[in-house]
Order: structure tokens, then sequence, then C-alpha cells
């Protein structure tokens, strides 16, 4: 493996959670693995769970509305809102829980992701604020940190496969 940077830092003071990582693949695979639907239910949901995306818009003004689905089958929804894109650099959504229904939980949490790409190394850099410190702290207890870097590592494995299609 090389020495690929991975950062993962919890702000409780600001009340955001800054993370970087990169990946041996090219921007344009890793943008699309972070926007299309058919890609990110195969890597977000950390495994035993499973993503599944019930319907998604990625353009601004438009709403990504999915599902965690445990082994057992319960699905917990979450509702994400685009408000800012800029193709193949960056892209912001509203990210909250929601009910089956699509009626969020507030509150909720800004995320802005980053992309960049040198020498064929993609960096993805993700800020995402809370206005809550309850908030933050309900998703570290959750085991957030844990979850969602088991997420990164499987989206890792699936880019060396996907790059070789």
């Amino acid at each position: 493996m090389n020495n690929l940077l991975f950062d993962f830092i919890v702000d409780k003071t600001a009340k955001t959670v800054f993370i970087t990582r990169e990946f041996d693949a090219e921007l344009s695979l890793v943008w699309d693995a972070f926007t299309k639907p058919e890609i990110l239910d195969q890597w977000t949901a950390p495994e035993p769970y499973t993503a599944k995306t019930k319907f998604m818009n990625f353009e601004v003004g438009g709403k990504r509305f999915y599902a965690m689905v445990s082994p057992e089958g319960h699905e917990g929804w979450i509702l994400q809102k685009y408000t800012s894109i800029s193709p193949k650099t960056n892209f912001k959504l509203f990210n909250s829980f929601a009910d089956k229904n699509e009626n969020p939980q507030l509150p909720g949490s800004d995320w802005d992701y980053t992309f960049s790409e040198h020498n064929g190394i993609t960096k993805v850099s993700i800020t995402i604020y809370n206005e809550s410190l309850a908030r933050i702290e309900k998703m570290i207890e959750m085991g957030f940190q844990g979850g969602f870097t088991m997420g990164l590592n499987q989206l890792e494995k699936l880019l060396i496969t996907l790059s070789k299609k």
C-alpha cells in the first residue's frame, strides 16, 4: 500500500469534522464515486449495512434520498439537499436524518466536498459543520468516524475495480 493521506479531525469547539482522504485514482472517477447513485450505493454504508438510493438529482436544489439498511432490513433514511456544485472541484449539501416520507429530523449538518488531483492521486477534503454541538456528539457516539472510515476504505477497493474497467 502506498502512503495515501487520511485525516479525520473532530473539532468540537468549531462543531466541525474535517476529513481528508487521498485515492490512487483519477479525479473524474473519484468525482463520479461521490456523485452517481449507482456508485454511491456500493460504498457509503459501512458493512454489513447497505445503501439504497430512492432518488437522486445531482443539481443545485436537487436531493439524494437514501437509506442505510441493516442486515435485518431496518432502514435509516437520510436526506441530502445540494446547495452548490462546481463540476469536478466542489459540491456542498445539507444532510439530515429523515423518516421514510422525506421529513427531515433537524438540526442537520452542512457538508462541503473539495476535489483535487496531483500526479494521478485525487484528494477529497470534506468539512462537516453542525450548528448543534449535541448533534456532532451524537454522530460521534453512534460511531460516525468508524463507519465513515469503513465506507472510505470500501471506496478505495471499489476504485481499484472501477479503474480496471
